[in-house]
Formats: structure tokens, sequence, C-alpha cells
């Protein structure tokens, strides 16, 4: 018999975890829907969609951990697809946890951390600021090396080939790290003295930015820079609690 945990302990041990009482943000983190009391198997994934929802139902989830969840920062009828996401959880009965500024600013299992330790970063330090607090991650290269060189390593960590604006110079060794929508951090990066910054999706509004700043950025994709954090926290549960985990791929291509 699969082991299982009370949902309300797991739930407990992730806001102190994550410090979600001591992060600000807009998504109200922690738990947003509440289902079954007994929890053998949590799923994972970027977004509370309809299709991660449906997903985590067919595999017998009970529990599911998100970075980005049903609400930001007002009120939302339960109509439409709110409604169907809403409706799938509790047919399922399904739990619903957010994660979304706690995961991207963990010092262990956050997602500019992982990406940090992944590209192989030292002399790291927090960078870029959220309503007071940090989210970011900045280091330095052991060794410089060649920008083209730098991408083919981002692309090997994330999976995807990225997009660069190549406004720096041709050789990366400080680099700032931000995941999901970070580009407007370019001129704060110049200013700390990062030649490049990696974060996820880009914009027509990066653009100028980022020339005028005389940075490279990087786009590693809002949604694979934002699976890293995820998988290291379900390890992390795994490890900890002994339930089963699992990881729900639902990839936007941006």
């Amino acid at each position: 018999m699969a082991r299982t945990i009370h949902r309300d302990r797991l739930v407990a041990w992730l806001d102190d975890y994550l410090d979600v009482a001591g992060t600000p943000d807009v998504s109200p983190n922690g738990l947003q829907v509440e289902g079954r009391a007994r929890v053998a198997r949590v799923a994972f994934a970027v977004d509370a969609s309809v299709q991660t929802i449906r997903a985590s139902a067919r595999r017998r989830a009970d529990l599911l951990v998100v970075h980005h969840g049903l609400w930001w920062g007002r009120h939302e009828p339960v109509v439409g697809t709110m409604r169907q996401r809403i409706a799938g959880l509790i047919r399922a009965d399904l739990s619903l946890y957010a994660a979304h500024i706690p995961l991207d600013r963990h010092p262990e299992v956050g997602h500019n951390a992982v990406l940090a330790r992944r590209l192989e970063l030292e002399r790291t330090r927090p960078f870029g600021e959220y309503r007071g607090v940090t989210i970011g991650v900045g280091g330095e290269l052991r060794r410089a090396m060649r920008r083209e060189r730098f991408c083919t390593r981002v692309a090997r960590v994330l999976g995807e080939v990225p997009r660069v604006l190549p406004f720096g110079p041709p050789s990366v060794r400080r680099v700032a790290v931000v995941s999901g929508a970070g580009a407007s951090l370019a001129e704060t990066a110049r200013r700390e003295g990062y030649d490049t910054l990696l974060t996820g999706e880009t914009s027509h509004a990066a653009w100028h930015p980022a020339r005028e700043a005389g940075i490279n950025v990087v786009f590693g994709g809002h949604y694979a820079t934002e699976t890293v954090g995820l998988a290291a926290l379900a390890e992390r549960v795994r490890d900890r609690f002994e339930v089963a985990t699992l990881f729900i791929d639902a990839p936007t291509g941006l």
C-alpha cells in the first residue's frame, strides 16, 4: 500500500519551507482548492490549466502543485475556463497548491537557484527585486566563454534553443538569472556589472532596453525556465514524505 500523508500536514510544510507568509505576491500562494484529506501522490505542473488538472486526475494525483495558480490579485467569476478548472479539481477531489514568487526566490529549490547551479555559476548572490524581496540569482562562470557556447549550455539545461538579443560582449562571464518574465531587469543587470541576463520570455518591449544597456539577454522560454524549480521541489517532497510524485509536462513553446 502506498504511503500517505495528511493534506494539511503537507500544506503546512510547504507553506513553511517556501516562506509563503513572508513573500509578497499578487497570487494567493498556498492551498487554493481543497481536495481529499489523504495524499499518496503529488503532481507538479507549471500552470493550473484544464490540461494539467485533467492529466493529474487521470494519473490519480491527490494534490497538484503549480507555479501559476488560479487567481492573480482580483476576483475572477467562476465562469467559462475558470469554471472548467475548478469543476475538474472538485470532480477529482484534487487539491491545488500554488507557489509563485516563493518558488522563484527559494534559495534551494527556486527556479533561479536551480538554474544557477545547473549553469555552474559560482560566487552566487541575490539579484533583482520584486516588491522588496530578491527573486533572482547572479553569479560568475568559472571561465569566460563565447556567447554561442553559453547559449548551447542553456539549451542543454532547459531542452530548448534560446533566443538571444546579442547586445553585450561576445564573451560571457557574469550572468544574472531571473526565470519567467524578467527582461525588464536588463538595465539593473548592467548596472550591477553583469554582461548577460538569462530570463524566460521575450517581447517587443525587451529590444530597446537590452540594446541601450549594452547587455546580452538570453531567453530560455517562460515555461522552460519555470519547470526546474518544480522538479527540485518534487524531489524534496518525495524524499521527505516518501509519497509518489510526478511532473505534468504541458509546454507552451513560450
